[in-house]
């Protein structure tokens, strides 16, 4: 009685008119075909998992995470099947659905998870029933690196956190989380043969108000770490995604929170931290007074006091530290900065001027090129490459590095007529901390700029002016989220989507098959699984949809 019973819900889907609604994909698939009819997930379902046990878990999570609805497995169940096709690409899949049954084809665990992350967004509830319309769709990204970058320097953000970033992230089929551990602000990464990065470089003892340079000084202790085991959680966490995780340490600028846990790294230990404008803490002020030179930045810039390039115990603290990060990333890259690296310290420095004589070098900027170039000979001694922005081509570009082109595009065209892989993050498209809309003074407060979702939509990491094979050295895209003023996830969210899921579709989709209007309306789609999530975004482009629709 009980399988007739369920026979007779599964039938009702069998013949049901989908619209096209229903088919509202982020980022837009390669191929889709609708058909009639829908597969009732509401039943009991056989779930042939096969060796992709972890995936097929995403999949019973998501109906219970997005919809409040167990999906209940049983072998007299329809199948939803998942299958390893090996003529299919690393990250392609092939979905096909029908109202008898679910079929997953991957290329390997990665195109797997993709075809569940669509199979999340096609998921609907009628009569109190999830069912999935029927469909086939093959699909493959257009970018093997669809990246993006979180600065938890500048503001910390904890564990579950980090992990609802990567949750949002998987969401939009995205394959790399660049985390931002240290700064001039916060060192954020425990390092157990330094333990003063922690115990003083990630705290500060207060934090400027307003826009920089500020109108006072909160006089809040502000920071936080992650110890190493935390850290080897993030990164499993992110794994089972299938999402790298690429860590950068910053070098040799941005380096204030390392100086002040370690003064002797620093060209001239025993000078005064400077803060802008006289925006010091009334703690530092008095830490200062007491004779403890160094402080952990509290405002936001680019800072003087850089890691000494003459002095090889610089080195040495620097190897070490790579020494305790590689164990706890697989990633085959490790980010090293090498932007905004001022150059005046070096200039007066006895012990960098005697390096510069020494090698025969030209000037400051070959000095740069000298520091990066050794330590990533280090770090690809440890079986890891470097990525660095793209200040890291002055002086002349590390052999072996990647570069992330983030002052247009002109770092990463010239690094990959060089021949250099090439990441592509120019501010114009793909800084997240820019304004959503044009109306500063009811948005909440950003670091300047104007990016709406139309403009990052309408980004093509492919440069003109490179050739068809030069073409190859560009890797991907990837979005960037600096938190000088961002301190909590809500707002993190809403500076981060929308505009996550145009940045998506331009590194999946070929720029060729990207339309601005459908890709507007397929949105809405997704607007419903960031309500399932809890989630905060910004709502104007939502606005404009549904304002066009009722026209």
């Amino acid at each position: 009685m009980l399988m007739s019973l369920a026979s007779c819900n599964s039938s009702k889907y069998t013949e049901r008119d989908n619209q096209e609604a229903d088919y509202y994909i982020v980022p837009k698939p390669s191929k889709l075909i609708p058909d009639e009819g829908a597969f009732l997930l509401s039943d009991d379902v056989d779930l042939q998992a096969g060796e992709f046990e972890n995936e097929a878990n995403f999949l019973k999570d998501y109906a219970q995470s997005d919809f409040q609805k167990a999906i209940e497995v049983s072998e007299d169940g329809k199948p939803v099947i998942f299958t390893k096709n090996p003529s299919l690409g690393e990250e392609a899949y092939h979905l096909k659905v029908t109202p008898e049954e679910i079929k997953i084809e991957g290329g390997s665990a990665k195109g797997i998870f993709y075809a569940v992350e669509t199979l999340r967004q096609l998921i609907l509830t009628e009569n109190g029933d999830l069912i999935v319309p029927s469909v086939e769709i093959n699909d493959s990204p257009e970018f093997a690196y669809r990246g993006t970058h979180l600065d938890v320097g500048r503001h910390f953000f904890d564990v579950d956190e980090v992990k609802k970033y990567i949750d949002i992230l998987a969401l939009h089929k995205i394959n790399t989380f660049h985390w931002h551990l240290t700064e001039d602000q916060g060192w954020r990464i425990e390092i157990k043969k330094y333990p003063k990065l922690t115990e003083v470089g990630a705290y500060r003892n207060g934090t400027i108000v307003g826009h920089k340079p500020g109108t006072s000084n909160d006089n809040e202790r502000s920071g936080g770490f992650y110890t190493q085991e935390e850290v080897k959680d993030i990164v499993a966490y992110a794994g089972k995604r299938h999402i790298t995780v690429i860590p950068e340490i910053e070098m040799p600028g941005h380096s204030s929170a390392a100086i002040a846990a370690y003064p002797y790294l620093s060209c001239f230990p025993n000078e005064k931290t400077e803060v802008d404008n006289d925006m010091m803490s009334e703690k530092s002020k008095q830490l200062q007074a007491e004779g403890k030179n160094k402080i952990v930045q509290e405002t936001w810039g680019i800072f003087d006091d850089v890691y000494c390039a003459g002095k090889d115990s610089t080195f040495v603290f620097l190897q070490n530290v790579i020494d305790e990060i590689v164990p706890l990333f697989p990633s085959e890259y490790i980010h090293i900065g090498g932007d905004e690296s001022p150059k005046a310290n070096w200039e007066r420095c006895p012990s960098c001027q005697k390096r510069i004589a020494e090698l025969g070098l030209k000037d400051e900027h070959e000095l740069q090129s000298y520091f990066i170039q050794r330590m990533e000979k280090y770090i690809n001694s440890k079986g890891k490459k470097i990525i660095g922005w793209d200040e890291i081509l002055e002086g002349g570009l590390a052999p072996n590095a990647t570069v992330m082109s983030w002052r247009g595009e002109e770092g990463g065209i010239e690094a990959a007529k060089q021949g250099h892989d090439v990441i592509m993050t120019p501010t114009d498209y793909c800084y997240f901390d820019y304004y959503q809309s044009k109306d500063k003074e009811n948005e909440p407060l950003a670091i300047g700029g104007y990016l709406p979702v139309e403009k990052v939509y309408s980004y093509n990491p492919l440069p003109e002016e490179l050739t068809p094979e030069q073409h190859e050295h560009i890797l991907g895209t990837q979005a960037n989220m600096w938190t000088e003023y961002i301190p909590t996830m809500d707002k993190l969210e809403y500076m981060l989507l929308p505009r996550l899921a145009a940045i998506a579709e331009v590194a999946w989709t070929d720029n060729a098959d990207k339309d601005w209007s459908g890709f507007k309306e397929r949105l809405t789609g997704l607007r419903k699984k960031y309500d399932q999530m809890g989630l905060n975004y910004a709502t104007q482009v939502f606005s404009e949809t549904e304002a066009d629709n009722s026209k």
